[in-house]
């Protein structure tokens, strides 16, 4: 069954094919100490097409969460340059760069990030009103239906169990219809099976909607449902292949 479809009417257009969703060229970031210069990043080079599936891995450590944070504009490189849909992201202020996010893209967080004194269909309403958008509630509350909590619109954070907040995260990421979508560690705070919950679903919406996503994670499971794996290891990409189901 099409999720995604009953959360939203058809695009009125496609995403042009030809455009890479993501380009990452020469990217770096150091950090100055009083001993010298931290390297976290150098020298970072691939591209992301427009649907496809990408799991970034490596230790801790390695760069990866500061990775995620650099394609997603909410940090700056020290060089480099990422393009989000072919608009270069180093060419932008911080609130181009926000514009940009709201347009584009969407977050899932391992610890969630629900506002705990909003309720779940209002957590889901908040990047929609955000944007502007005249009609929340609807889209929100056929989300939250879409990931199987119609029954807990009018809940809060405290009265959700961890799997419940992380689909009402994914709900939250959705609902704008990003066309990029950033995931960092999405399972890390859940239990296996539950977790395996939770990678069957963020998958189902991605296959709906056509998003490119891109995550961070450690768990294994669901580096192998992506596409493609791009190994990081002491701030320099060593490998990119194709995961293997």
């Amino acid at each position: 069954m099409n999720i995604m479809a009953a959360a939203f009417p058809p695009a009125a257009e496609s995403r042009p094919d030809a455009l890479a969703a993501l380009q990452v060229s020469s990217l770096g970031k150091r950090v100055p100490l009083p001993g010298g210069e931290l390297v976290i990043l150098e020298g970072v080079e691939f591209s992301v097409s427009p649907g496809d599936t990408v799991a970034i891995v490596g230790a801790s450590g390695s760069g990866k969460s500061t990775l995620l944070s650099l394609l997603a504009g909410l940090d700056t490189p020290s060089e480099g340059e990422v393009r989000l849909a072919g608009r270069p992201l180093s060419s932008l202020d911080e609130d181009g760069r926000a514009r940009v996010r709201a347009e584009s893209v969407g977050f899932v967080f391992q610890n969630f990030q629900l506002l705990p004194s909003l309720t779940a269909l209002e957590n889901v309403m908040l990047p929609l009103e955000l944007r502007g958008d005249r009609d929340a509630e609807s889209p929100a509350r056929a989300m939250l239906e879409a990931v199987g909590l119609g029954e807990r619109l009018g809940h809060y954070s405290r009265q959700l169990s961890g799997g419940e907040q992380q689909r009402v995260a994914l709900a939250r990421a959705f609902v704008t219809r990003p066309s990029l979508l950033f995931a960092d560690e999405p399972t890390g705070n859940l239990d296996t099976h539950t977790g395996e919950t939770i990678i069957d679903l963020l998958f189902a919406l991605n296959a709906d909607s056509g998003t490119t996503l891109v995550l961070v994670t450690h768990d294994e499971a669901l580096a192998r449902r992506c596409s493609r794996r791009l190994r990081i290891e002491a701030g320099r990409l060593v490998n990119q292949d194709s995961a293997v189901a």
